[in-house]
């Protein structure tokens, strides 16, 4: 006997979404309105990357679950098996990352500390979806390629920011989303 379902990303990530805004809204922090929406829209954007990367969560369960073994699904050879349509898409789901985090945290000012937070990021992603491969028998798929693409697209984005912050009148409206938690 097989069960196979799939779990929607809403059943999880609206929960997730309420469970934020609470936390954010019952702060003892003040935030002003321009963080207030910064965070907002943030989360909006973390739940976007979870949504894109780990659902809709199939779940196979029984006789024809995991018939293909894991590993089939780790592509450990960067740039050889690259996939330009994917490679590009996974830069671009990664660019308001790099661009996020000098307004979330002060530590976050040089190449090196994006690069290794959007490395970690994009780890845990690969992570997870290999755990969904090996537990649920998802059909996601581990790829060192996207932990490359991911990387880039965070670097890209900080330097973006960075290009924005160099201009005068934009740093200084830009200065008001500035939350550092």
């Amino acid at each position: 006997m097989s069960i196979t379902f799939e779990v929607p990303s809403w059943h999880v990530l609206i929960p997730v979404f309420l469970i934020g805004s609470i936390l954010l809204c019952t702060s003892k922090r003040k935030f002003t309105y321009s963080q207030y929406a910064l965070l907002v829209t943030f989360l909006i954007y973390v739940m976007s990357m979870i949504h894109f990367t780990l659902f809709p969560l199939e779940i196979n369960i029984g006789k024809y679950a995991n018939q293909a073994p894991w590993y089939s699904s780790v592509n450990p050879i960067p740039i050889f098996t690259l996939d330009i349509k994917t490679f590009l898409l996974n830069i671009i789901m990664f660019l308001p990352l790099g661009a996020y985090l000098p307004f979330l945290k002060n530590k976050y000012h040089s190449v090196k500390d994006i690069a290794r937070i959007g490395f970690f990021m994009s780890g845990i992603i690969e992570i997870i979806q290999l755990c969904l491969r090996i537990f649920v028998g998802n059909g996601r798929s581990m790829d060192v390629n996207d932990l490359i693409a991911n990387t880039l697209g965070c670097i890209v984005g900080y330097l973006v920011i960075q290009k924005v912050f160099q201009i005068n009148r934009l740093r200084t409206w830009l200065q008001h989303f500035i939350v550092y938690i």
